[in-house]
């Protein structure tokens, strides 16, 4: 059988660049695919830029699919140096995600994946992040607008994917996430060959110059939309079955070239309680041994 054949999955984003391709591949592929997005193309449009689009785009999901959803790619985002940028690519997916949450567990092997970025490796803005990571949309968006006048709106994008990143590190293991058997995790894509990327990032040889030594990607530069459109779709199989909160950069190596051996360099350090708990549990196991014997 198939890997996708009778799933089906919701795609946002699906009318354009990663969205679309994502949503072409896992139909090829044998899925049914509810596709989503502010274009012509799509089954649900919806601007997940604000409450009422966010609520529409749950409604017509659930119109679609009553029985439920086998798989959710949340891909919908943008990149303007506006104070939209936090709405849509945080709590447009955040809401979205809570809203078809019992959507996906009337399926026996739910899959979430989350499309971040590889540009969140550099550093966001801590005020913005904070108050996603808060939940309080207002207060995030007053702190994008600050930003926004220091002149600096082009860190929204990377903080809001820093935001997303951290908020399913911390959510995936969670009773509601992994708890309940539905694996939550993060793609993180390098610059791939999009059509918005070919008119936006990659129009001026010296800004994709810039791009490339930001985010340098030895596999190639700019890399193929394919790749992520794969590693979603695996993602979403339901041969994924035992990863949570991880997020995996498709990024031509960037990650590693960046930050190399780093984020391994020093092992996990155990709280008081954890210790205990080991400790105890480990003398049990010796007891339990000796009077075997």
């Amino acid at each position: 059988m198939p890997l996708h054949e009778g799933r089906t999955y919701v795609i946002t984003g699906a009318d354009t660049g990663i969205g679309a391709l994502t949503a072409q591949t896992l139909q090829e592929r044998g899925a049914r695919v509810i596709r989503c997005g502010i274009g012509e193309d799509v089954d649900v449009r919806a601007d997940l830029g604000d409450e009422s689009g966010r609520d529409h785009l749950v409604t017509e999901v659930g119109r679609l699919a009553p029985g439920g959803i086998d798989g959710l790619a949340l891909i919908a985002g943008i990149g303007v140096p506006t104070a939209e940028t936090i709405r849509v690519n945080y709590f447009g997916t955040l809401s979205v995600l809570a809203g078809l949450r019992t959507l996906l567990r009337r399926k026996p092997t739910p899959r979430v994946v989350v499309v971040s970025s590889a540009s969140a490796l550099s550093a966001g803005d801590p005020d913005v992040i904070g108050a996603c990571l808060r939940g309080d949309e207002e207060a995030a968006v007053a702190a994008a607008q600050r930003v926004i006048a220091r002149g600096r709106g082009g860190v929204l994008y990377r903080s809001s994917k820093i935001a997303l990143n951290r908020w399913v590190r911390q959510s995936a293991p969670a009773e509601e996430w992994a708890g309940t058997g539905v694996p939550l995790n993060v793609v993180a894509p390098g610059i791939v060959e999009t059509g918005t990327a070919r008119e936006t990032m990659l129009e001026d040889p010296a800004q994709a110059k810039m791009l490339s030594t930001a985010l340098p990607q030895p596999l190639g530069f700019p890399g193929p939309v394919q790749a992520i459109a794969d590693a979603v779709a695996w993602m979403l199989s339901a041969e994924n079955s035992f990863m949570a909160g991880q997020i995996v950069f498709v990024d031509g190596g960037a990650d590693a070239t960046l930050r190399s051996d780093k984020p391994y360099a020093d092992g996990v350090r155990y709280g008081a309680a954890a210790t205990t708990k080991m400790l105890y549990w480990a003398l049990a196991a010796k007891v339990r041994a000796l009077r075997r014997r």
